[in-house]
């Protein structure tokens, strides 16, 4: 399966944001700082007990809830490239 939501995927995994869903103001910054549709994100690490993730889109890091990035569907590069896209 090739899409998922950013909080499931593990440190330096990549993917392509495929939607960015409710996050009220959070969702206008995120847009601002280049968190696109079509645009690569990768992991950089999450921190245990449920704490913050930290993404990387572009050249830019960020922290984001696991409840936040819970509400961004991605796709995965690697099941990419092996063909199995899911439209």
């Amino acid at each position: 399966m090739s899409k998922k939501r950013l909080d499931q995927m593990r440190p330096n995994e990549r993917a392509i944001i495929r939607h960015i869903g409710e996050l009220g103001e959070l969702k206008q910054r995120l847009l601002e700082m280049g968190v696109l549709c079509g645009e690569p994100v990768e992991v950089v690490r999450k921190a245990p007990f449920g704490g913050p993730i930290q993404i990387r889109v572009g050249q830019t890091d960020m922290a984001l809830r696991r409840d936040e990035a819970a509400r961004i569907e991605v796709e995965s590069l690697s099941a990419r490239a092996s063909g199995k896209v899911v439209k």
